[in-house]
């Protein structure tokens, strides 16, 4: 049993990862109390969703606000030195414009360009800790692929580590506001968000008048031999995208039944473009089109096996809905230009 949890730790971290100062000082406390709920074991997301600012858009100091773990923080004013050890939080932080602000990234954040460059703090599920302590941040981001306990054990150490943990587009959206209010980059926060939310709701609008009976069956595999089910943001954004997840009656992340699949007989299959399975050395859409008794199925016979970018799929960051929006184009490309 923990040997099967080793692997599932190992596999989820290379799909994912192949798949979240001096500024205005004020006087009124600022309060966030109410977290936005997440699907899975009652893990909460910051809420982002509260009026903690003025009018300006301006962030007041102190500040209160609680992460996906419950831990409640308090800024006294904007973090100078932010690390993150989470792929799509950098992508977020940069985003927003704080790339002069980040002092240290994972091994693995290679985007924007200019992540590259940053000193490296390790990996995303256990950074090294001497490099986190050295990078003196004032805080550590981090997201999905950390785990509870790993954040107990750098919070021992003094690490000042807020994680987040989105199940749902609306979660990554959050977070990316919450990042916004706790740096004071309100405004730039909210040009990144309504851009994704322009997408969102491009695909909303070019898939409404999809019927419940016509629509498409869907299966997804982001590393080989593992997909996803219920609960999770990638499961969503094929929700999104009209289509019907043909691995949804389980929940999570979990390795595929290569004969449930056939019987399933999905018409779309996507897939991650770049992954190779490290014993074979093959490409994933080899090993999806040659699997034995897949020539049989719909995608497989109508080539609609379909390659994303997996960044962009397994990154709840701020080009999420540009995944959303490449998935939508796979599943119906007659309706999403």
């Amino acid at each position: 049993m923990k040997k099967n949890s080793v692997k599932k730790a190992l596999i989820l971290t290379v799909a994912l990862v192949t798949a979240m100062s001096l500024a205005a000082c004020g006087k009124k406390e600022t309060e966030i109390t109410n977290p936005s709920k997440l699907g899975g074991e009652g893990t909460k997301a910051p809420a982002a969703t509260a009026t903690p600012t003025t009018a300006a858009k301006k962030t007041v100091y102190p500040l209160k606000i609680k992460d996906a773990t419950g831990k409640e923080f308090t800024f006294d004013k904007a973090p100078e030195r932010i690390a993150s050890v989470s792929p799509a939080e950098t992508e977020a932080l940069f985003a927003i414009g704080l790339e002069a602000n980040i002092v240290g990234v994972s091994d693995y954040d290679d985007y924007p360009e200019a992540a590259k460059s940053k000193p490296k703090l390790g990996s995303i599920t256990k950074p090294n800790q001497e490099a986190v302590i050295a990078s003196n941040a004032n805080v550590v981001f981090t997201g999905v692929s950390m785990k509870s306990d790993t954040v107990e054990k750098l919070r021992a150490l003094n690490i000042n580590v807020f994680k987040v943990e989105p199940k749902t587009v609306d979660d990554a959206i959050a977070n990316i506001q919450t990042y916004g209010i706790i740096t004071d980059h309100q405004e730039q926060a909210e040009k990144v968000v309504a851009k994704m939310k322009a997408d969102l709701q491009k695909v909303v609008n070019a898939v409404k008048d999809v019927k419940q009976e016509n629509k498409k069956k869907v299966y997804i595999e982001f590393a080989p031999g593992w997909t996803v089910g219920s609960g999770e943001f990638m499961d969503e954004l094929i929700k999104i995208s009209g289509g019907v997840n043909v691995a949804g009656d389980k929940s999570g992340w979990y390795e595929i039944s290569e004969e449930k699949i056939i019987q399933q007989n999905p018409g779309v299959i996507l897939f991650a473009n770049g992954v190779v399975d490290s014993k074979s050395k093959k490409p994933l859409e080899e090993i999806i089109r040659t699997r034995s008794g897949w020539d049989a199925i719909d995608a497989v016979k109508n080539k609609q096996v379909v390659g994303l970018d997996q960044n962009m799929l397994s990154r709840p960051g701020p080009r999420l809905t540009e995944g959303l929006l490449e998935m939508a184009k796979g599943i119906y490309p007659e309706l999403v230009k």
